[in-house]
């Protein structure tokens, strides 16, 4: 009974899948061959065929036009800056340093060097633990003690606000819930 069950369930699968494939290769109605027509037409124009390549990133440098916002990316008016981020990092170190950081070290990338000296005097004599050194996006091992920011110096830099630190014997490291190091901080 059930081989008898299998049999006719693939001679129907067989029997649908050939109908399915006899109605594709039926040709389509009159009126569908011209809107057939007009979109193979439509995609052999300039129009059409957008999208299709795509512009180098490596395009030779152009002579600024004399009425250009933007020229390679920085803003062209008198007193603007010079290196912001709008600026490609193909036309600026800086950007393109930038690019190489990692997402949590952008908490502190903008800081001044006020603020940086700043959280550096605030921690540097805490005292420290095992002699290590890390970099930004250096996980830190279990045995390396964190201690949280006090209330003051996320008071004056919020951005420390919810991190942790440690001290080595010539940086302080910010640290974030993930053990990464997110900032690292060096006297003068």
């Amino acid at each position: 009974m059930r081989r008898h069950l299998l049999r006719t369930g693939v001679f129907a699968l067989a029997f649908a899948g050939s109908v399915g494939i006899s109605a594709a290769q039926q040709p389509p109605p009159p009126g569908d061959s011209q809107q057939q027509s007009q979109q193979e037409k439509a995609q052999q124009t300039p129009s059409g065929k957008m999208g299709k390549e795509e512009p180098s990133s490596h395009a030779p440098e152009t002579q600024p036009q004399p009425n250009a916002a933007f020229v390679n990316g920085a803003l062209a008016v008198p007193g603007a800056p010079a290196n912001t981020d709008t600026v490609p990092a193909k036309y600026s170190q800086k950007n393109a340093a930038d690019d190489q950081l990692i997402t949590t070290a952008y908490t502190f990338k903008t800081l001044s060097d006020d603020e940086r000296h700043a959280i550096y005097e605030a921690l540097k004599g805490q005292p420290a633990g095992s002699a290590f050194s890390a970099d930004i996006g250096t996980e830190l091992p279990p045995g390396i003690e964190l201690r949280p920011v006090p209330d003051d110096l996320a008071a004056r830099v919020p951005q420390t606000k919810d991190y942790s630190y440690a001290v080595t014997h010539d940086r302080v490291l910010l640290v974030g819930t993930s053990r990464v190091v997110a900032g690292v901080f060096a006297g003068p």
